[in-house]
């Protein structure tokens, strides 16, 4: 599960990576605040975002998430998928990959995130589609 310009890229796959879930999620992560309108400062160095743009990238990734879940429902056949949305106060990374029984990138325990704010939306296609 890529972009569509990766496909060039999936001989290769999962190359140094353990699974092809560690190379889908590494392909298809991209930082939000590249493409969301927030105020981002420069602090000795360092970017920063405060809360409130943190949130708006949180709730843009929720709602990439949701598109990219009407996308799934048309495919055929409907794959399951997982978007994994990390927000701190240096930036916003948004990345998915197909669910595969065994493989996952993130933890499940999102609590373990002490930096992070993170947000799993796992979409799971109906078997009746």
């Amino acid at each position: 599960m890529t972009w569509a310009d990766s496909t060039a890229d999936a001989d290769n796959a999962p190359s140094f990576f353990p699974d092809l879930t560690g190379w889908e999620c590494n392909d298809s992560s991209f930082h939000l605040e590249d493409f969301v309108p927030v105020d981002v400062v420069t602090i000795d160095d360092q970017p920063s975002i405060g809360e409130d743009g943190q949130r708006i990238l949180l709730l843009r990734g929720v709602a990439l998430a949701a598109a990219i879940g009407r996308l799934v429902h048309g495919l055929d056949p409907p794959t399951p998928v997982r978007c994994i949305v990390g927000v701190n106060e240096t930036n916003a990374t948004f990345r998915f990959d197909r669910i595969r029984v065994g493989e996952r990138w993130n933890s499940p325990h999102l609590d373990d995130y002490r930096q992070d704010k993170m947000i799993v939306v796992d979409i799971e296609p109906a078997d009746d589609i």
